[in-house]
């Protein structure tokens, strides 16, 4: 079979990930698209995703149908130059077929989280790709975990080690938060890194995350290749205070869903199995008192308590600094350079594609 037949896949996007269905198609048999460019919408059982091209050239058939369940690894779409017959093209078609009927697909091997002790807290964290150079470290924000980073992970391990961490407090790491200041939080990153043996990394933080990362430049920038922060905490006095306070306390799924809806420009993005997850670890031992601590991090009063350009002065890594442009809990900040996307506060879920694309490095 010529090898110059390629296939797209159905992506595996995050840990728990084993099927999605295409809800919307984007692009044509018989269309030209360069890598990068965004060919479907894909549904999972979290949220819905937009697939990006891993790949350029013509695309020469479309073999996923809207709307059926398929399991990570079905093919999705065939990619051949013009003068490949249109017989091996379908080849290849009838074997992803018979594939996908035989069942051999979606029995690939989990990716198990790893665990680190860091000050005397267990750190849970998932790492993907081999790449070399220095690794990514992506940081989640408040309330989240390292799973909020399903869509953005695996992009980049495709040319970089990337790790995402669960902070104290969240996930499966450690509920312990200390005295939950943003000093505690940078020292549990720096930890990290020596526990994966990273002298410096490329630093990705999300709203409470940003401003964590941001204090980890300002104490070792040696450590440090580049920060990228995605809607940080800490740039501005504002902030949805009825958000925050109501996600730490909320106990039910009524109290719960509608106040996840503001994490999004589209509130349709919150699925049953998101709300469920979050009330999951909301009733963990610990989880909230964790969360009470680290709101008087976040919060003095009703405004925002930290100062993260304070942080950033004297740091010579490059900062990129990338907002959704909807976003309802940490709204936009003037005299701020930085890149605006098409989402709200979870941009990295809402616009995975237009974060990617400053992420990434040569």
């Amino acid at each position: 079979m010529d090898d110059r037949i390629e296939r797209i896949t159905m992506p595996k996007w995050g840990l728990s990930m084993k099927t999605g269905k295409v809800i919307d198609w984007f692009v044509s048999e018989g269309d030209t698209i360069a890598k990068g460019d965004d060919l479907a919408d894909i549904e999972t059982e979290k949220i819905a995703g937009t697939l990006e091209s891993p790949q350029e050239g013509l695309l020469r058939r479309i073999v996923a149908e809207t709307g059926v369940e398929l399991p990570v690894g079905a093919t999705l779409a065939v990619v051949a130059p013009a003068d490949v017959p249109d017989g091996e093209v379908e080849a290849v078609v009838a074997q992803a077929r018979e594939q996908l009927e035989s069942g051999e697909l979606g029995g690939e091997d989990e990716i198990e989280p790893a665990t680190v002790e860091v000050g005397g807290r267990t750190i849970s964290y998932v790492t993907m790709g081999e790449g070399g150079g220095d690794p990514f470290v992506l940081v989640h924000g408040f309330g989240g975990d390292k799973n909020s980073w399903l869509f953005v992970q695996q992009p980049l391990s495709e040319s970089h080690t990337v790790h995402a961490l669960d902070l104290p407090g969240h996930g499966a790491s450690g509920k312990d938060v200390g005295d939950g200041s943003l000093d505690t939080l940078a020292d549990t990153v720096l930890g990290f890194l020596d526990a994966v043996g990273a002298e410096r990394a490329h630093l990705v933080g999300h709203s409470l995350g940003g401003a964590v990362v941001a204090a980890v430049a300002a104490r070792a920038p040696d450590r440090v290749a580049s920060l990228d922060l995605l809607a940080p905490a800490g740039f501005g006095p504002d902030a949805d205070v009825e958000y925050l306070r109501g996600f730490a306390a909320a106990a039910s799924r009524r109290e719960l869903k509608p106040l996840l809806g503001r994490l999004f420009a589209d509130p349709s993005q919150v699925t049953r199995q998101l709300v469920d997850d979050l009330l999951k670890y909301k009733r963990l031992d610990g989880v909230s008192a964790a969360l009470s601590t680290l709101l008087a991090t976040l919060l003095d009063g009703d405004r925002q308590a930290i100062d993260t350009p304070a942080l950033l002065a004297g740091v010579k890594a490059p900062v990129t600094v990338v907002w959704g442009g909807a976003d309802r809990i940490l709204p936009v900040p003037d005299g701020v350079e930085l890149f605006r996307v098409d989402a709200g506060h979870m941009l990295h879920m809402e616009a995975a594609n237009d974060v990617l694309a400053r992420l990434r490095r040569p």
